[in-house]
């Protein structure tokens, strides 16, 4: 066996230890205790106003919400949200078939409709907080308005829902990993020698 059969042994050996503690975290991540009864919030959607409740067709569907970094300070959409939002409108149909999911941001509903509009996202599911405490009840921002990347996931219990896990990028104050599974462009980049180095999405490639 030359050098590079050894080595890409060794590494088929590594890559599968991977698969198997991905496969034994998400394990403990469906096995975590009930989480806390969530309160009630009201979101605004071109549709007219929807609680947070409501938003979970049923006790077998989990709720996905994405804290969208868009928004009251955030002027400009985040470009790895975007990223992230590019790729998840793609694949509403197949996710459907066993979650419900919504992106919710802190802008207004003219405000998300315009970005709908713009990016061609009309396949997603888009609700403004503008007027609701729910971003900064679930450590998505601060009071001073600051948001980061996150994810909040329910389970629905009659008419109630209850935490199911949460988490976003930032992990320690040093590694923004956290979510990086959700997209698929890190990891064709982590596929060549040049990895993905120093590289960060970015609105347009003009």
């Amino acid at each position: 066996m030359n050098d590079y059969q050894t080595a890409r042994e060794d590494l088929r050996r590594a890559e599968l230890a991977l698969v198997r503690q991905r496969e034994a975290v998400a394990e403990m991540r469906r096995s975590l205790p009930p989480g806390p009864l969530v309160g009630s919030y009201d979101f605004a959607s071109g549709d007219g106003d929807v609680a947070l409740r409501d938003l979970s067709r049923g006790e077998d569907r989990p709720l996905i919400i994405y804290h969208f970094m868009f928004g009251g300070r955030q002027e400009q959409p985040c470009p790895m949200c975007s990223m992230w939002a590019d790729g998840w409108n793609a694949v509403t149909d197949h996710l459907a078939q066993n979650v419900d999911l919504a992106l919710v941001t802190q802008g207004t509903v003219e405000q998300n409709a315009q970005l709908i509009a713009d990016r061609g996202w009309g396949d997603l599911r888009w609700l403004s907080a503008a007027d609701s405490s729910f971003k900064i009840d679930h450590g998505s921002m601060d009071a001073d308005g600051n948001q980061w990347p996150f994810f909040t996931v329910f389970e629905r219990e009659g008419d109630h829902l209850r935490l199911s896990w949460s988490g976003g990028a930032q992990i320690t104050d040093d590694q923004w990993r956290g979510v990086d599974l959700l997209s698929p462009v890190w990891h064709f980049l982590d596929l060549t020698r040049q990895g993905r180095g120093d590289w960060m999405p970015a609105l347009s490639y003009a």
